[in-house]
């Protein structure tokens, strides 16, 4: 005899569902707007329905932290250590933009869940047997993190007001002074130093390198 199915699989809701729909609603209308109602709303079901899978609107954010992590997990490929963890670094940057919504969360909340855990084990592991002391691999994984985080925050909230040609820069470059801050006129004239995606890959090589001296290793194939 098949088990009789809840409420919430009769409404063909499941948790990954529901966290996407989260996340959803946190980019196109931001996180305030976020509620158990309006979730519900957005799935066509009483916001009751979605506590069989999230109890509270912790386990909810908790989740939703948990949703855009589970897309850098993927990063962690077979191969050096060091190409995973630049692989890492990207996967992370690309779920954050994907999701700008959740950024707030990342920044301020540490979601303790079996998967994002999962995926904090993945990256120990893997600098561990590199050759890293556990506190060092946690010391390097998470600073790692964080400014990826930092990073992507500042592409989605920041206007490019240094960015050649951006808006504002006409009035900007008018107010300095040649003589005074020729690099700074000429960085903004051509673009030098403001494309997100080409600092976000010298700091991401920087980091990895300077761990690898801290560990005393080879960041070499």
């Amino acid at each position: 005899m098949a088990a009789k199915r809840t409420r919430a699989e009769r409404a063909g809701i499941s948790r990954e569902r529901v966290l996407d729909a989260a996340l959803a609603i946190a980019d196109r209308d931001g996180l305030a707007a976020l509620s158990m109602r309006k979730l519900g709303g957005e799935l066509g079901v009483e916001a009751m329905t979605l506590y069989h899978y999230l109890p509270n609107k912790d386990a909810l954010l908790d989740g939703m932290v948990e949703r855009v992590m589970s897309r850098a997990d993927a990063g962690f490929t077979d191969g050096p250590w060091h190409k995973a963890l630049t692989d890492y670094a990207r996967a992370l940057r690309a779920a954050l933009l994907a999701h700008p919504g959740a950024l707030p969360l990342l920044a301020t909340r540490v979601a303790v869940t079996p998967a994002t855990l999962r995926t904090a084990e993945r990256g120990l592991k893997l600098l561990v047997e590199a050759g890293f002391g556990l506190g060092p691999a946690l010391d390097a994984l998470n600073s790692l993190t964080l400014f990826v985080v930092a990073h992507a925050n500042s592409e989605a909230r920041t206007a490019p007001v240094n960015e050649a040609g951006g808006p504002g820069s006409v009035e900007f470059l008018k107010a300095l002074e040649p003589n005074e801050f020729p690099l700074i006129l000429e960085a903004a004239r051509t673009g030098a130093g403001t494309d997100d995606h080409t600092r976000f890959e010298f700091a991401v090589a920087a980091l990895i390198h300077g761990f690898a001296a801290a560990a005393g290793l080879s960041c070499q194939e």
